[in-house]
């Protein structure tokens, strides 16, 4: 405890205009000297000692990664780094946005050699066949060939998508087998909630500068686009539009998967803003 005392004598959580902070009188000795880099190996070094003694192992699981702060980040990982050098029983299962790689990879340059990166992506064509249909089959429902295809055509293989579908469809339907006009009757609630709810949050989250990009994007159509036709759309040039793009790739609205372009990280939302939003 007088390690964690120590670490957490500055804390301090914003929450919009509410902010809370932790005031203790830290007992010296580790994890004190208000320099991350070495307090969070310290703090982690203890942990993993702990462990060891105790036969077990310590996980950090930590899901939007991408939105730690480049230097909290670099600490971290330098910090999983010393613990793995000790051969202490500590590690981390993460979960972020694509530009996660990069991001781990410009805080630390060894980030690439230290963890295993998976991506996780849509889901293949028979894989998102057997994540809507074996579910109902259990029920000794089915769906028809047609219905299965428009399913997978509305949602792109997204794992989420498929849920939503698939319930919709589920509570639209009279009878077994599920048809193709029953899915088309589903989309149209299905992306009433959508809009309503995931969509939504994120899109609120936005300046009107930054709805207005996201707009061009969709006018562009799916897929990745050159940050050059998103700007010709803009009738600006790509200078002038950066900021707003850095903005946007800080929210974690967009990526690029490669450079110069940009594509949505969410599946579907260049429907979304052409439905919520009027170009020009």
């Amino acid at each position: 405890m007088r390690a964690l005392a120590g670490f957490t004598r500055d804390l301090k959580v914003r929450y919009q205009d509410i902010e809370i902070s932790i005031d203790a009188d830290p007992e010296i000795g580790l994890a004190d000297s208000s320099d991350l880099d070495i307090d969070l190996a310290d703090l982690l070094e203890v942990f993993g000692m702990a462990a060891s003694e105790r036969a077990t192992a310590l996980v950090l699981f930590i899901d939007e990664l991408q939105y730690v702060p480049e230097d909290q980040l670099a600490s971290l990982i330098a910090a999983l780094r010393s613990t793995g050098q000790q051969q202490l029983p500590i590690t981390m299962v993460a979960a972020g946005l694509p530009q996660l790689v990069g991001r781990a990879g410009d805080a630390k340059s060894y980030a690439e050699r230290l963890f295993e990166f998976a991506s996780i992506d849509r889901l293949a064509d028979l894989d998102a066949r057997h994540a809507l249909i074996v579910p109902v089959d259990k029920e000794g429902v089915a769906y028809t060939p047609e219905a299965v295809s428009e399913v997978l055509r509305q949602t792109s293989g997204y794992a989420y998508f498929l849920q939503e579908w698939g319930k919709h469809s589920w509570n639209t339907a009279d009878r077994s087998p599920i048809t193709l006009s029953d899915v088309q009757r589903a989309t149209n609630e299905t992306l009433a909630e959508l809009d309503a709810s995931f969509f939504r949050v994120r899109f609120d989250r936005l300046t009107p500068g930054q709805k207005r990009y996201l707009r061009a994007m969709a006018e562009l159509g799916p897929g990745s686009h050159r940050s050059g036709d998103i700007a010709n759309i803009l009738e600006r040039n790509v200078t002038t539009v950066a900021l707003g793009r850095n903005a946007l790739l800080a929210k974690g609205m967009i990526y690029s998967p490669a450079h110069g372009d940009t594509a949505f990280t969410v599946p579907l939302f260049d429907g979304f803003m052409k439905r919520i939003m009027q170009w020009p």
